[in-house]
């Protein structure tokens, strides 16, 4: 085969490779048929990786098969020489009708007054030109008004997710493996096509990118960076939903933030807008998972900074405010597996949350009776009418019918008429006083109600909103000593609860249907300690609940997902006697009751256990890995990993399945006789 027909065969497969981007074609398809409203001159933008080249080389072959001449030019060769520019592009000036195309011009951008005040105006009859850079266009452009006339600007978006789903079909990907491509690349043609360069290790597996990938795309997307505190402001932008000066600030200390800051607002990955910046999704995925995987402990340290901050941000926001600094906040949990993404760091414009009005309580005592029934429909009554300021109703812009609605009751010593309308209160102040009475000053928070229409508490932007409400109120309260949250569907949000630091402590029967109570006691751990922890990505629940309390209250055997965090939980103390004996598992089925030294008795339980997981090959390394990580404990999870002699990745996996099957084997586990150990410290994570 000639050159030639290589050369041929290679335009075609890109040109047919080219996904979506009919706009822009439909642009540059008027510009080379001569259309006498076309401009000239066409300016694409955006950044690295976006396909913007793929849409000049689609121009080429398309003026190529028209007849033109196609004169092509590079930037990166040019060093900002106009001489060199001039040489290069000098056909265009001889030829009539030819097509300039100029790729990669961020590298020669300060020929951008040049090229428009005087190469341009050299260009022979009919010919066009059509730019690409990284940077948008200089707005002399537009201010010309001659220029204005005969030049447009083209920024090149993200792919949508069916075009994603398009280019990758193209890759031969299987239609199944897609959504974990879309889901990372974030529009990005560059990284949704190296993404589908590296299948699943295993057949099955979940997807994620490889080092190489990360690098190659750290290197195409973001480039060079002029040096380590410009590297962490990228860091803290991938984090953050929106990042502003404040929280640069917060995270960074005063490292020339106000210079690091402007340089971030002129990055071509980087949009300005009037509530902060914001980077394209491609690049904020990059770092993220680049970042997790290149130094885990950093990418930690960087979440839980801006988890901090985000808390000051709440905390010092004006009402109006708070609840889209808890979105901005929830943003660094979007992707931590909450029901179908509880933590949606969107806004809703279309609903309103509004106090309760005295108008509402009919239509708010239909919606209680419709979705829990005649006697939760009571309780609302109750609760109107002693603390109406507890209810925020939510209805549709425009429109004054309620449409859902939640309460959020403050208590610090209720009534009798209260324990007797409500049976859900009367039993959350029966866990308190099981375990510690309010002092003076502190209080209950309860968020007692949570309906919508239907009567399902599925995730819904009403849901969502009633979780900001509850958060934000979380952070701002003062005094409150415990918080309780009532969910009739435990199913569905219990072990998402328990991972957030909320195990399930009771289940109260209300005319007939369960009502769940969760609850976290703050006096164990304030809500800055919680917002760290939280933000932590490997990080275990927090046991926010005695032991004794979970116990009873769950009927003598701990909720499963509240058993598994204990477990986690014990594991991660397993050296520091102090905190192990404050398990939630001393009072479970593990323990001998009355026994004279129920630590030792769990303890002898648990490595039982582990003795039972080993199996086959697999348990065995289980083994080794949870043994390495907590029994014998060294300093961290890497040195465990390089004790073991295995990957940081494989040590991982290996220490998630001993979790497992360590939970398994224990629910099935009867109390066992003592072990002893010897305390050491934990690894850290």
């Amino acid at each position: 085969m000639g050159a030639a027909g290589l050369a041929d065969r290679l335009a075609a497969a890109r040109a047919d490779a080219l996904v979506g981007r009919e706009p822009e074609r439909a642009v540059l398809d008027r510009m080379l048929s001569g259309a006498p409203d076309a401009p000239p001159v066409a300016y694409l933008h955006g950044p690295g990786g976006i396909g913007k080249s793929s849409l000049l080389r689609w121009a080429a072959r398309q003026a190529e098969l028209s007849g033109r001449h196609v004169v092509r030019v590079d930037g990166r060769f040019l060093d900002a020489d106009p001489r060199r520019l001039e040489e290069a592009a000098a056909p265009a000036c001889a030829e009539p009708g030819t097509v300039l195309l100029i790729d990669t011009f961020e590298q020669c951008q300060p020929l951008e007054a040049w090229l428009r005040e005087t190469f341009l105006l050299r260009l022979a009859d009919r010919a066009i030109v059509m730019v690409a850079s990284r940077i948008a266009p200089d707005a002399e452009w537009s201010l010309d008004p001659g220029w204005a006339q005969l030049f447009t600007a083209l920024p090149v978006r993200p792919l949508d997710a069916a075009q994603s789903r398009a280019l990758l079909a193209v890759r031969g990907v299987p239609a199944e493996q897609c959504d974990a491509f879309v889901a990372f690349a974030g529009g990005s043609p560059l990284a949704l096509s190296l993404a589908a360069s590296v299948p699943p290790a295993e057949p099955g597996a979940p997807w994620e990118p490889t080092g190489d990938v990360l690098t190659t795309l750290v290197e195409r997307l973001v480039g060079d960076l002029p040096s380590a505190v410009h590297r962490r402001a990228l860091e803290v932008v991938a984090q953050a939903y929106v990042t502003r000066e404040p929280l640069l600030r917060a995270v960074l200390g005063d490292e020339d933030t106000d210079t690091v800051f402007a340089w971030l607002r002129q990055l071509p990955y980087i949009e300005a807008t009037p509530e902060g910046l914001h980077p394209h999704d491609a690049v904020r995925a990059t770092l993220e998972a680049d970042l997790r995987w290149r130094d885990p402990a950093r990418y930690d340290d960087v979440r839980v900074r801006v988890s901090l901050a985000g808390l000051r941000a709440v905390r010092g926001a004006a009402e109006d405010d708070a609840l889209l600094r808890v979105a901005e906040w929830m943003f660094l949990f979007r992707n931590h597996g909450g029901p179908d993404s509880l933590y949606n760091y969107r806004t809703h414009p279309h609903i309103e949350d509004t106090p309760l009005r005295p108008e509402d309580v009919p239509g708010v005592l239909r919606m209680a009776e419709e979705a829990e029934g005649p006697a939760s429909a009571a309780a609302v009554a109750h609760w109107v009418r002693h603390q109406p300021e507890a209810f925020r109703v939510h209805r549709h812009a425009g429109s004054p019918a309620p449409v859902s609605f939640m309460a959020g009751l403050r208590l610090d010593a209720p009534r009798p008429e209260d324990l007797a309308a409500d049976p859900v209160i009367a039993a959350v102040w029966n866990l308190v006083e099981a375990v510690a009475s309010l002092r003076p000053g502190q209080h209950l928070g309860i968020r007692r109600f949570a309906v919508q229409p239907g009567g399902q508490q599925r995730p819904s932007p009403l849901m969502e909103l009633i979780s900001r409400r509850a958060i934000g109120e979380e952070m701002r309260a003062h005094g409150r000593a415990v918080t309780f949250t009532v969910f009739e569907d435990a199913d569905r949000w219990g072990r998402y609860l328990a991972k957030a630091g909320m195990p399930e402590l009771a289940a109260v029967d209300v005319g007939g249907r369960q009502h769940h109570i969760f609850g976290r006691d703050w006096r164990r751990q304030t809500v800055e300690q919680w917002v760290q922890h939280r933000a932590r990505a490997a990080a275990a629940p927090v046991a926010t609940w005695p032991a004794t309390a979970t116990t009873s209250a769950a009927g003598g055997r701990l909720p499963r997902a509240a058993f598994a965090d204990g477990v986690v939980e014990a594991l991660r103390t397993w050296r520091t006697p102090r905190e192990f004996a404050t398990s939630v598992l001393l009072n479970s089925h593990l323990v001998t009751p009355g026994s004279p030294d129920p630590a030792a008795d769990l303890r002898g339980a648990i490595i039982t256990a582990l003795d039972a997981i080993q199996t086959d090959p697999a348990g065995v390394r289980a083994h080794e890995a949870v043994t390495a990580a907590y029994i014998t404990a060294s300093r961290t999870h890497k040195a465990a990993a390089r004790r073991l002699g295995v990957p940081y990745g494989t040590y991982r996996r290996h220490l998630a399945l001993a979790k497992e099957r360590l939970i398994e084997q224990l629910l099935r586990q009867p109390a066992t006789p003592s072990t002893p150990t010897r305390p050491n410290s934990p690894p850290e994570d």
